[in-house]
């Protein structure tokens, strides 16, 4: 079943430039109350118009909840979203925020929890971080970039945090170990990863590789992780009564509007779930982040915003 959010007129407070591509957002709902409370690790879609509307970690202290705030890496060659909110989402803007849902939570037990970001992909760990200093838990932060220009938030995090993280500078030749830290980590230990796909995927390799569990790997990356070549295929709609060829370079999703079918969808990354649509015949490549891997494996649904067919033919519930 398809996950509705709930969504809450908001408005923009204040707009920070962190580096030269990332900016720091603060929202407040315009009717005054408080956000809903979330975990460190949730997500929120902000709905900019009709057009654009995007995933972001939520980066806000969880017991703050008046306002939330995320940060912006600008990607021009993305889907445009990025774009609108540093060229054109200043402070007094007006938007949509969904409440928050969280697909990359903290593990609640474990010996020892290492958290490695890349870039942008700090953000979901400043609320973490918070909860496991709370909690009284074992953690570190290996933080990667390319230059200290680009280090967001680094100096936020070695005020609270100083002695849990630890950082690698591209342009200064200080490179993170990946096997040398996961190698090297007592049983039980809990590894996340946020951050650009071939960290991500270099990552699990490594956990892999030193046989940790497939529950003590957690990763998000907000990005599309669909390849480029694919393959054309069918898909027939069983209650429109219709049939649209896909092509490769076309989500269905895309392929659906193009006959002027509405489909709720807000991230159009795989994350939010909203497109989620029953599998009737066929079997789908699962790109997404929101159904489990059991859920997967079972083909009873899927994203139809990033996944696709295995095959040349798939007929869907709508």
């Amino acid at each position: 079943m398809a996950s509705h959010y709930e969504m809450f007129p908001a408005v923009v407070t204040r707009v920070e430039q962190l580096t030269p591509l990332i900016k720091r957002f603060t929202f407040k709902r315009q009717d005054g109350q408080n956000f809903p409370r979330f975990s460190g690790g949730s997500h929120i879609i902000v709905k900019m118009n009709e057009q654009l509307s995007n995933a972001y970690s939520l980066m806000s202290c969880t017991q703050d909840l008046s306002t939330y705030q995320v940060c912006v890496r600008k990607d021009v060659e993305g889907k445009g979203g990025s774009v609108f909110m540093h060229d054109q989402c200043n402070e007094g803007c007006e938007i949509q925020i969904s409440e928050p849902k969280n697909l990359f939570p903290l593990a609640e037990t474990g010996n020892k929890h290492i958290l490695i970001a890349g870039g942008i992909g700090i953000t979901p760990f400043l609320p973490q971080m918070d909860e496991l200093a709370a909690r009284g838990a074992e953690y570190e932060l290996h933080y990667a970039y390319r230059s200290p220009e680009h280090a967001a938030l680094l100096d936020e995090l070695t005020q609270k945090h100083a002695e849990h993280v630890f950082s690698y500078v591209d342009s200064e030749g200080s490179m993170l170990n990946l096997d040398e830290l996961i190698s090297s980590q007592p049983k039980g230990t809990h590894v996340y990863v946020c951050g650009p796909k071939p960290m991500i995927d270099a990552v699990i390799d490594c956990c892999n590789k030193h046989r940790y569990r497939d529950e003590y790997i957690h990763w998000e990356q907000f990005a599309s992780t669909v390849p480029e070549d694919g393959e054309a295929f069918t898909v027939v709609l069983a209650k429109s009564n219709q049939e649209i060829e896909v092509q490769s370079n076309q989500t269905i999703l895309q392929a659906i509007e193009t006959l002027n079918i509405d489909v709720e969808c807000l991230c159009r990354e795989g994350v939010c779930g909203t497109c989620e649509t029953a599998i009737l015949e066929g079997e789908a490549e699962h790109f997404d982040q929101y159904l489990s891997d059991a859920e997967k494996a079972s083909q009873k649904s899927m994203m139809i915003c990033v996944s696709r067919a295995k095959g040349k033919k798939l007929v869907l519930d709508l």
